[in-house]
C-alpha cells in the first residue's frame, strides 16, 4: 500500500505544480532561449531571449542597430533600413556581470537587380505588354510623365512590372522615359511607340562639339559616367551590371569631344551609345550578344552537417553585383568579364568565405560547392558555485569544470566514476574487497584524507562501505541544494548540464561548515523554449567478470601440488595407508574427468540497458519539461541488480521580472544482493569436489574434501545454499520537489529564493532459508526456530532553503559581483529494526509466519538543524586585477551549546598578465593568470548527539517512574573540524591556445579533529568526542592539453592530468594512542601461537584476522600508512623469519609493539591521460588512468601461497615456487611445512604496486542530418565504449575477493526528434 500510495501522491503533487507553473534554476547562468538577429535589408524588431539571474547590461558597436528594451528575459533591439549593396554586421554584447555574451547582428545588402530586357523598349503602333523584370528590398516607385499617363500604364507582379502601351492612334511617333525608383536607387526605361508609316530603329542625336579634357584613374564605367554627367550636365541611360561587369580603366584625354570621350571609356567592350538631345542611352552591340554568351556560375552552399543555407549573400568582390541562395542553397550568378572575380559569401552566425574563380570556362559547367563553418566566438567560461556564477577569467579558485558530453565519453552510466578521469585529485577510493559490485557505493575524497573516519576495528564487517559520517567525503550540490552521495551515484548522467569541482578555500569557503573536503557542484539540464524536442538515449552494456587476477590450480595441478608438498605421508595422517587412501580418493575424481571449475559457478555475463527519454519545449514566457529514466544493472554475480527508475516533470514560468521554477522528482531504487554468497566461498574449494553427485543431484550437505582453511571443518556446498530462498534487497522511495523565485528589482539586483524538501522511504530485508546451515536457530539447536528475517524500515525528512539579494554591476573598469545569502537546513530521520525467527519454510517468509520476534525491535531517530550567513563578492579591475572575499558563519544544533556558531571565510587575489598591455594580442601567450587564496573552512562528519548527554530507558517500570540511565557523555565544547587552505595557482595558454596548462600547489591543514577521549574505567564510559588532533595535505595537481591537429576534418586533441599528495598525521589524542594499545592487543593470540590454538577458537579467530595490517595513528606517519614490523628476510639457518626491532635487535618472534611504517597506500602520483580526435562525423576518446609510487600489502601471496591450506582448499600455483627446504636456502618463502603457522604482517609482503589502465574508450558516429530529415530526426548519434578494458600492474595479486571486478562494454544510441 506505501508504495501505491507514494505513487498517488506524485502525481497529484505533479498536478498541482503545473498548475503553479514552477520548477528548479539553472541556477545563475546566463543562458540563451532564442534569437532573431537575421535582417533582409529594410531591417526591423529583433530579439534575445535569455535567462539570468544577474542584473543584464546589453551593448552594440553600430548606430544601425538601437537598442529598445534591455531586461533579464529580453533584449530587444532595431535594426535600421540598409540602403547600401553590401551586407554589415553588429556586435552586440550582453552580460550580466559575471558571464558575457556576443552576437553577430547581421544584414544583408540591398538587392536591386534588374533584369536582362531591353532597357530601351519599342513597339509598333498596335496595343502592346512589355515586360520588365525588376528585383528589390524596398518597395519602389514607378514614375510616369503626366503627358504619357493617356496612352502608357504598368501593372506589378511576382516578377517585375509589365508597361501597358495603347494602339497609336495620333498618326506619329511618340514616347516617354519612365523612372523607377527604391530609396536611393534609380533607373529609367525609354518607351518608344511608332506610328504605323515610321520603321523601328535607333534615333540618332548629334554629338557635342565642345572640347573636354578628362583624366581618371583605375575607375570603374560607372564611376566615369558618374564623374561626366556631373561635368556636362548629360543624363546616362544604362543597366549597372552591364557596365561594372568590366572592370576597372583609365581614361585620359585631352581637348576631346563627348564622342571621343566616349570611344575611349568604352574601348575594349561591346557597350555602344546612342545620344537623344541631354540623354546618352548606353546598350550592349547585337553582335556581342551572338558571340559571346555571359559567363553564369551556378552551385550550392551548405553547413558543415552537409544541410543546405538558404538566405546566404554572394558578392563578387569590387563590384555591387550578387544574388542570394533560395530555400535549397543553390544559386546562379552572372561574371563580368574581370582580371581575377573572387566570390564572397556571408551569412549569419557563419564564417565569411572567399573563393577565388578559376578563368577556364570549362569548369563553369560544375556545380560549385560552398562549406560554411559556424562563426563560433569565445564565450566567457564561468565556475558554477552554487550560490551564483562567477566568471572563470575573474576567479581566483581552483576549480575543474566537466561537461555533459565529456562526462559520457568516459562512462555511459556512473557520473562519479567519470569524474575522476578529469580530476586527478578526485579519488574513488578503490575498494580491492567488492570489486565491480552495484550496491557497493565507493568511498571518495579530494586532495587526499584529512579525518581518521570509523576505525578498522570499529568496522561493521557486513557493511561495503563507510559513507555515513565519513570525515573525508566531499558535499554533493545538485542545482543549489545538498544530495547525498548516493543521488549522484544513481543519476543518469543524461540530466547533467554541467558538473563544477570545487577545491580550495576561494571556491568552497562559502559552504562553511560543509565545505573542508571540497565541493561537487552539479547542473541538471534545464528545457529549452521552441519547437516540442524529443530525446532519447539507450544504451545496452555487456559485464564480463574479469579474473585474470586469479592464478588458481585445476584438479591435475592441485592434485600435484599437494604430492609434492608432502600432504599425503604420516605428517597429515594417522597411517600411510590412510594418506594413500586419501590420495587415490581424489585421484580417482580426477581420472573421471571431475574439474569443477567453481570460479565460474557463482558468475554471469550481465546484460544491462539504460533508457533516458526526455520532452522539452515552450516559449519565452512558459517552458517545460519532462523526463523519464530507466537503469537495469546487473551485476556478474548472479541475481544481483541495481534497478533504478527516474520521473521528472520541470516548468519554468517568466512574467516580466518574475521567474518561478519548480521541479518534482520521483526515484525508486531497488538493490539486491547475490544468494550466492561470498565470491571467496568459492575461490577456495577444491577443482575436484564437485557440487552435484554422480546422479545429477545437488549435494546438500557438506562437500567431500573442501575445508575451512587451516580448519578440519568440512566447507557445505554453496551452490546448495544458492538454490535456496535466502535473499538481501533494500528498496527507497525519494520524492522530491525544489522551488525557485527571482525577481529582478533593476539591471543590477535581483532577489532569489529557493527551496527543497525531500521524503525519502525506506525498507530492508535479509532473509535466511530455515534449510540454511547460517540460521541463527542451527548454532542453538532450536528446529522449531529455525529461518530468520531482519526487516528494517526507515523514513526522513529533509529540507533545505535560502534566501539572497545578488548584485552584478560594472562601472567603468571596475566590476562587482556580490551576494548575501540566508541559508538553513533541516534533517529528521527515523528507523525500526526487528528480527523474526522460525518460518515454516523458505517460500513463507512474510512476518505474519515469524514464530518469535527475537528480542524487542529498536527504534533510532536522529534530528539536526544547520544555519548560515553568507557573504561573497567578487571583483575585477579592467579584467586584469581579480579579488574573491568569502565570509560565513554556520550554527548547528550538532555542536555543543557553547559552540554553537563559528565563522569560515576566505580571501583570493589574482592577476590576468595576458591583459597586460605588452601581452595583449600576443600569439605566443593567450593566458597568462596567476592567483593565490587562503582561507577556513570547516566539516561535520560524526553522529547526530555527539555533543550532547544522552540517557537510555529500560523496559519496565519502577515505583517511582520510568527508568532511565546514561548512555553517553557529551561534550559542551564540542565544535567544527576546520581546514586552513592555501592555494597557489597558475593557468596558461599558448600559440593560439593550442596549449594549455593548469597547476595547483594546495597546502591543508586540519585541525580540532574529533576524536575520542579516553576516560577511566569509574567513570562509566571508555571515551568521549573531544576536538583533538591534526592532519596535513600538501600537493600539488597539474592539467595539461595539446591540440595536435585541428582543421576542416581532423580535430586531434592531448590530455593528461596528474595529482600528487602528501598526507601526515601532525598530533593525536591520548584515546588515538590508546587505540594503538588496543591494535597491538589485538595481535596477542598470534603472538603466543602463530597456529591455531583452542583460545583462537574461543575467540572466533582465524588465519584472515591475523595477516592483514591494520592502521595505527602515529604523529609524522600518514593516514594511509601500512603497518608491520621489519624483516630481514627468511633466516637460511634454519628457514624462520627473522625480524628487526625498533632498536636495531635482530628476532625471529613477531611482537606487535615493534610496528612501523611500512610504507603508504596511496601513490606519489596519479591521474590520466589519453586522446580526444574527431575525423568529420567519427569521435574517439581514450583514457588512461595511471598510479605511480604507492605500496601493497599482498595478502594474496599470504593466504594463498605462503600460508595458503594446501590439504584442503585451492591455491595459487605459486604455491611451491621460492620456498626454503633446507639449511642454506636463500628464499623469500618459509617452509612449506610451516604453510600451518600464519605469517603477521611483515614488511617481506609489501610491494612497490604501479598500475596503468585503459579506464575508457570510445567510438561514436554522428549520422548525416542531410538523411536525417528524410526519417524526421534531427540527430542520431551511435557509439561503443569499454570500460577498464586492460589493467596491467607491477604485482600479482587476487583482486576483488568478495565481489569480483569486471570489464564492460556499452552500446549507446542517442535519438532527437
Amino acid at each position: 500500500m506505501r508504495k501505491f500510495f507514494n505513487i498517488f501522491l506524485f502525481v497529484l503533487c505533479t498536478i498541482t505544480i503545473v498548475g503553479c507553473n514552477d520548477t528548479e534554476s539553472s541556477e545563475s547562468k546566463l543562458e540563451i532561449k532564442a534569437v532573431n538577429t537575421n535582417f533582409q535589408a529594410p531591417g526591423g524588431k529583433g530579439y534575445i531571449q535569455l535567462q539570468s539571474t544577474g542584473n543584464i547590461t546589453a551593448d552594440v558597436d553600430a548606430d544601425w542597430c538601437v537598442l529598445k528594451e534591455v531586461n533579464p528575459n529580453e533584449v530587444v533591439f532595431e535594426v535600421k533600413e540598409n540602403t547600401g549593396y553590401s551586407g554589415r554586421n553588429a556586435l552586440l554584447t550582453i552580460s550580466n556581470g559575471i558571464e558575457k555574451k556576443a552576437f553577430n547582428i547581421n544584414q544583408s545588402g540591398a538587392v536591386f537587380i534588374f533584369g536582362k530586357d531591353e532597357w530601351m523598349l519599342r513597339t509598333d503602333n498596335k496595343a502592346a505588354t512589355l515586360p520588365i523584370k525588376l528585383q528589390s528590398s524596398f518597395d519602389y516607385v514607378i514614375d510616369i510623365p503626366a503627358e504619357a499617363q493617356s496612352w502608357l500604364s504598368f501593372e506589378q507582379n511576382a516578377k517585375g512590372i509589365n508597361f501597358k502601351v495603347k494602339e497609336n492612334t495620333s498618326g506619329k511617333m511618340r514616347g516617354a522615359i519612365v523612372n523607377v525608383t527604391a530609396k536611393d536607387r534609380s533607373t529609367s526605361y525609354q518607351v518608344i511607340q511608332y506610328d504605323v508609316d515610321e520603321l523601328i530603329g535607333t534615333w540618332q542625336g548629334m554629338f557635342s562639339d565642345g572640347q573636354m579634357n578628362y583624366g581618371l584613374k583605375d575607375v570603374t564605367i560607372d564611376e566615369a559616367i558618374t564623374d561626366m554627367s556631373q561635368k556636362t550636365g548629360y543624363r546616362f541611360l544604362y543597366q549597372m551590371e552591364e557596365v561594372l561587369k568590366y572592370g576597372k580603366r583609365d581614361v585620359n584625354v585631352k581637348d576631346a569631344t563627348l564622342d571621343e570621350v566616349l570611344k575611349v571609356l568604352f574601348k575594349d567592350t561591346h557597350l555602344s551609345y546612342v545620344i537623344q538631345n541631354d540623354v546618352i542611352i548606353i546598350t550592349q552591340a547585337k553582335d556581342e550578344k551572338k558571340q559571346e554568351q555571359p559567363r553564369q556560375i551556378k552551385g550550392k552552399v551548405i553547413d558543415t552537417k552537409k544541410m543546405p543555407l538558404p538566405g546566404v549573400t554572394i558578392l563578387i568582390k569590387g563590384t555591387k553585383l550578387g544574388v542570394i541562395t533560395d530555400i535549397d542553397g543553390k544559386f546562379k550568378i552572372e561574371i563580368p568579364k574581370l582580371d581575377s572575380t573572387i566570390l564572397v559569401f556571408s551569412f549569419i552566425g557563419m564564417e565569411t568565405v572567399y573563393h577565388q574563380l578559376s578563368n577556364d570556362r570549362k569548369n563553369d559547367e560544375k556545380e560549385l560547392v560552398i562549406t560554411m563553418k559556424d562563426d563560433v566566438k569565445e564565450m566567457d567560461e564561468v565556475v558554477v558555485t552554487g550560490y551564483g556564477n562567477i566568471k572563470k577569467e575573474s576567479f581566483t579558485g581552483s576549480s575543474i569544470s566537466v561537461k555533459r558530453e565529456d562526462l559520457l565519453k568516459a562512462s555511459a552510466t556512473n557520473v562519479v566514476q567519470a569524474l575522476s578521469t578529469f580530476d586527478p585529485s578526485f579519488r574513488i577510493q578503490q575498494n580491492n574487497k567488492w570489486g565491480s559490485d552495484p550496491n557497493a557505493i565507493p568511498e571518495i575524497y579530494i586532495r587526499g584524507r584529512s579525518g581518521i573516519g570509523v576505525k578498522e576495528l570499529d568496522k561493521d564487517a557486513l557493511s561495503k562501505s563507510s559513507l555515513k559520517n565519513n570525515p573525508n567525503l566531499p558535499i554533493f550540490i545538485m542545482d543549489g541544494f545538498e544530495v547525498s552521495v548516493q543521488k549522484v551515484y544513481d543519476m543518469d548522467p543524461m540530466r547533467v548540464e554541467n558538473v563544477q569541482i570545487l577545491k580550495d578555500a576561494s571556491a568552497t569557503a562559502m559552504y562553511g561548515s560543509r565545505a573542508a573536503n571540497g565541493v561537487v557542484v552539479i547542473t541538471t539540464v534545464a528545457p529549452k523554449p521552441g519547437e516540442v524536442t524529443i530525446s532519447y538515449s539507450l544504451t545496452g552494456s555487456v559485464s564480463m567478470p574479469d579474473l585474470s587476477d586469479y592464478n588458481l590450480a585445476n584438479a591435475r595441478e592441485k592434485l600435484e601440488i599437494e604430492q609434492k608438498a608432502g600432504i599425503y605421508t604420516p605428517q597429515y595422517y594417522m597411517t600411510w595407508k590412510q594418506a594413500l587412501d586419501a590420495y587415490n580418493q581424489r585421484l580417482l575424481r580426477v581420472e573421471e574427468g571431475v574439474n569443477t571449475d567453481w570460479l565460474s559457478i557463482p558468475l554471469r555475463n550481465s546484460v544491462n540497458h539504460k533508457h533516458s527519454f526526455s520532452i522539452e519545449g515552450g516559449n519565452a514566457d512558459l517552458r517545460y519539461g519532462l523526463d523519464l529514466s530507466y537503469n537495469k544493472n546487473n551485476g556478474v554475480m548472479k541475481d544481483s541488480y541495481r534497478d533504478i527508475m527516474n520521473v521528472g516533470f520541470h516548468v519554468d514560468y517568466r512574467l516580466k521580472n518574475l521567474q518561478v521554477v519548480n521541479y518534482i522528482e520521483y526515484n525508486y531504487t531497488e538493490a539486491q544482493e547475490s544468494p550466492y554468497g561470498d565470491f571467496s566461498d568459492y575461490t577456495h574449494l577444491q577443482p575436484y569436489d564437485r557440487p552435484y553427485d554422480k546422479n545429477g543431484t545437488l549435494i546438500s550437505g557438506a562437500l567431500e574434501f573442501s575445508t575451512l582453511p587451516h580448519r578440519d571443518t568440512r566447507v557445505n556446498n554453496p551452490l546448495y545454499e544458492a538454490r535456496l530462498n535466502n535473499f538481501e534487497y533494500e528498496k527507497w522511495d525519494v520524492f522530491i520537489d525544489r522551488l525557485m523565485a527571482q525577481w529582478f528589482l533593476t539591471d543590477y539586483l535581483h532577489l532569489k529564493g529557493q527551496i527543497a524538501i525531500t521524503k525519502e522511504f525506506t525498507k530492508k530485508e535479509r532473509f535466511i532459508d530455515p534449510l540454511s546451515s547460517n540460521t541463527t536457530a542451527k548454532a542453538q539447536k532450536e528446529a522449531e526456530l529455525e529461518g530468520d528475517l531482519y526487516l528494517t524500515k526507515g523514513e526522513s525528512t529533509n529540507w533545505d532553503a535560502q534566501i539572497g539579494a545578488y548584485v552584478s554591476k560594472s562601472f567603468g573598469a571596475h566590476a562587482l559581483n556580490a551576494s548575501v545569502v540566508v541559508n538553513a537546513t533541516s534533517r529528521k530521520s527515523e528507523s525500526t529494526s526487528s528480527h523474526y525467527r522460525g518460518f515454516p519454510s523458505g517460500e513463507y517468509h512474510s512476518p505474519n509466519y515469524a514464530a518469535e520476534i527475537k528480542d524487542k525491535p529498536s527504534k533510532s531517530q536522529s534530528a539536526s538543524r544547520l544555519a548560515g550567513f553568507l557573504l561573497l563578492a567578487n571583483y575585477t579591475w579592467n579584467d586584469i586585477y581579480l579579488a574573491d572575499v568569502s565570509v560565513r558563519f554556520d550554527g548547528s544544533s550538532e555542536f555543543g551549546l557553547d559552540q554553537k556558531w563559528a565563522p569560515f571565510w576566505s580571501f583570493g587575489a589574482g592577476v590576468n598578465l595576458h591583459n597586460y598591455a605588452f601581452l595583449n594580442g600576443s600569439k605566443v601567450i593567450n593566458r597568462m593568470k596567476f592567483r593565490a587564496s587562503y582561507g577556513q573552512t570547516g566539516k561535520v562528519n560524526f553522529p547526530s548527539y555527539s555533543a550532547r548527554t544522552v540517557y537510555r530507558t529500560f523496559d519496565r517500570w519502577y515505583i517511582a517512574g520510568f527508568g532511565v540511565g546514561l548512555k553517553a557523555l557529551g561534550n559542551r565544547d564540542l565544535k567544527w573540524e576546520t581546514t586552513n587552505k592555501l592555494n597557489v595557482g597558475t593557468d596558461m595558454e599558448f600559440w593560439n591556445s593550442r596549449i594549455s596548462l593548469v597547476f595547483d600547489y594546495y597546502y591543508n591543514k586540519t585541525v580540532d579533529l574529533i576524536t575520542d577521549v579516553t576516560l577511566p574505567g569509574s567513570a562509566g564510559f571508555s571515551s568521549y568526542k573531544s576536538n583533538l588532533g591534526e592532519t596535513l595535505n600538501k600537493g600539488f595537481d597539474i592539467q595539461f592539453r595539446f591540440d595536435v591537429m585541428k582543421n576542416k576534418d581532423w580535430n586531434v586533441a592531448l590530455w593528461g592530468n596528474l595529482n600528487h599528495n602528501r598526507n601526515e598525521i601532525l598530533k593525536i589524542s591520548d584515546a588515538l594512542k590508546a587505540y594503538n594499545s588496543q591494535v597491538e592487543d589485538y595481535y596477542g593470540l598470534a603472538e603466543e601461537s602463530q597456529t591455531p590454538t583452542l583460545s583462537w577458537t574461543q575467540a572466533g579467530k582465524t588465519y584472515s584476522d591475523f595477516i592483514k595490517p591494520i592502521m595505527k595513528y602515529e604523529e609524522g606517519a600518514s593516514l594511509t600508512a601500512i603497518y608491520g614490523v621489519r624483516s630481514l628476510g627468511i633466516d637460511p639457518s634454519n628457514g624462520k623469519e627473522l625480524y628487526l626491532y625498533r632498536n636495531g635487535q635482530a628476532s625471529h618472534k613477531w611482537k606487535a609493539t615493534e610496528e612501523v611504517v611500512l610504507g603508504d597506500s596511496e601513490p606519489k602520483a596519479s591521474g590520466s591521460f589519453g586522446l580526444n580526435a574527431t575525423y568529420k562525423n567519427f569521435s574517439l576518446f581514450a583514457s588512461f588512468g595511471y598510479e605511480w609510487g604507492k605500496q601493497t600489502y599482498n595478502e594474496t601471496l599470504i593466504m594463498n601461497v605462503e600460508n595458503a591450506d594446501i590439504q584442503g582448499s585451492n591455491v595459487d600455483k605459486r604455491v611451491l615456487t621460492q620456498r626454503w627446504e633446507k639449511p642454506g636456502d636463500i628464499a623469500p618463502l618459509k617452509d612449506i611445512k610451516d604453510m600451518n603457522s600464519v605469517t603477521l604482517p611483515t614488511s617481506r609482503f609489501v610491494q612497490d604496486e604501479n598500475v596503468l589502465s585503459l579506464d575508457a574508450l570510445t567510438l561514436s558516429y554522428d549520422f548525416d542530418p542531410l538523411w536525417l530529415r528524410k526519417i524526421f530526426l534531427k540527430t542520431l548519434r551511435l557509439e561503443v565504449s569499454t570500460n577498464e578494458l586492460f589493467r596491467l600492474s607491477s604485482i600479482k595479486q587476487e583482486r576483488g575477493t568478495s565481489y569480483p571486478f569486471a570489464r564492460t562494454v556499452n552500446f549507446s544510441l542517442r535519438a532527437t526528434f
